[in-house]
């Protein structure tokens, strides 16, 4: 090899702009919210489903509507170089359950709450909670016709958010009718907005002809008068959708939930339909929703199934994430309950067997185990503990196998009242229970060694 290959620098590879790693120390937040997410959810009767990241194209083109800012510019598509198939990955998830409905015929014994959680793909500009890779969680009710699973799934993120302790997250619903109604407004909006031409922005413009409705969604000031003056999509709305709409508004009165009826809020997908909802925080700047949803009744004919009238949301993990960071109250530190230190061969065999048998009794144990650049000294090894947020060390070397007895340490101030103790290794992990689960003060005496959940 020529000098010249040898010095030649190996350029570093990068993530991709706008496809971020999750790193450790933010684990615990994202782990908060995805189990508190499961629980809601199952404490409700929705059941997980998993579909796969890449579809085949026409799935989005035909179900979110080929004028949508989606479909025209955001989707990450491409040929399958393989078998000429045209694929993309997911820009969300609704359309992947809906077919996964159809082709497993899920419905064939009655209606299916579901729901999802992972990664979603975008090709837009990266900015504060919103990622060309970012994570969604979603709910799909299918097959329910009423406004009762409307309004369940409005209770259901009410209920995610005191559970997460997020305050100032508020509510704006609309209806938005069904294509008929909808149609009888678009030729009204359509000639409104044709004589403020020139007031339309680029996008206005654009949307005009093709999906006048997003338009009442436009954050241009400069265009907020025209647009509140604009026809009412709720004046055009037939008897059986206005009774629908009050009905989900009569659910959520009864249950003390508040809202605002908010004309202008549209969905940015075509099969939405009646009911359409969002949760927006303020802390967030302009990009405040954190979950967004509504009916989408026509989606399954779209998709040549049988009519089947269903409702969901969706919300932004990456943005829910940014406002239990500002809460500041989510320990990181603690990684495990029991540290294990030790010098020597012998202790070190004798060490992994009683890391092994700790953890068989649901103790979460690091075991130190040599590092480059790394002293293996006990005070290193000790550093590395309290590093490592455990509550208890334990120290085993050759004095420790002299005496069959493991040397345990409280390493935190509510475990320190007798700091050091030796227990015999048969002890140890019964002695390590005791301690660790009496922490809780429940009051309850435990009858296995599980973690106290009081």
């Amino acid at each position: 090899m020529s000098e010249e290959n040898k010095t030649k620098k190996i350029r570093k590879i990068l993530g991709i702009k706008g496809m971020n790693d999750i790193l450790p120390d933010e684990s615990p937040v994202w782990e908060l919210l995805e189990n508190t997410v499961e629980s809601v959810l199952k404490s409700y009767g929705y059941q997980r489903i998993r579909t796969p990241i890449v579809e085949e194209t026409s799935l989005f083109a035909r179900g979110l509507g080929a004028v949508t800012d989606i479909v025209e510019k955001e989707m990450y598509s491409f040929e399958d170089s393989l078998n000429g198939d045209q694929l993309t990955l997911r820009p969300e998830c609704t359309a992947g359950v809906v077919r996964a409905v159809l082709e497993h015929n899920l419905t064939y014994n009655g209606p299916k709450r579901l729901w999802y959680t992972g990664p979603m793909f975008r090709h837009e500009r990266p900015q504060r909670g919103r990622y060309r890779q970012f994570h969604q969680i979603g709910a799909e009710a299918v097959g329910y016709p009423g406004p009762d699973i409307d309004a369940e799934l409005i209770l259901l993120c009410r209920r995610l958010w005191d559970d997460l302790g997020l305050d100032n997250i508020r509510l704006e619903l609309n209806s938005i009718g069904n294509a008929e109604e909808r149609n009888r407004h678009r030729a009204d909006l359509i000639a409104y907005f044709e004589q403020y031409k020139d007031l339309l922005d680029q996008d206005a413009q654009r949307r005009l002809y093709s999906n006048p409705l997003r338009i009442l969604d436009t954050k241009n000031p400069h265009m907020q008068d025209m647009v509140n003056a604009a026809p009412k999509l709720l004046d055009y709305l037939s008897q059986e959708s206005l009774e629908h709409f009050e009905g989900v508004q009569k659910i959520l009165r009864r249950n003390n939930v508040p809202y605002t009826v908010n004309p202008r809020l549209v969905r940015g997908m075509d099969y939405y339909n009646r009911t359409v909802f969002e949760w927006i925080s303020e802390e967030l700047g302009a990009q405040g929703t954190v979950c967004g949803g509504g009916r989408y009744d026509p989606l399954f004919e779209m998709f040549g199934g049988k009519y089947t009238p269903s409702c969901g949301f969706a919300m932004g993990v990456e943005r829910l994430i940014e406002l239990l960071k500002a809460k500041g109250d989510i320990d990181s530190s603690k990684r495990a309950d029991v540290f294990i230190a030790h010098q020597g061969q012998d202790a070190l065999l004798e060490a992994t067997v009683l890391a092994e048998s700790l953890r068989n009794t649901g103790l979460d144990v690091i075991l130190y185990c040599s590092a480059a650049n790394s002293g293996g000294s006990f005070k290193a090894q000790m550093k590395r503990a309290d590093e490592s947020g455990a509550a208890f060390a334990i120290l085993v070397g050759e004095d420790e196998i002299r005496n069959g007895q493991a040397s345990v340490k409280a390493l935190r101030s509510e475990t320190a009242g007798n700091n050091q103790t030796s227990v015999p290794f048969e002890k140890v992990a019964d002695y390590l229970v005791d301690q660790i689960v009496g922490e809780c003060g429940c009051g309850v005496s435990h009858s296995s060694h599980d973690h106290c959940i009081h």
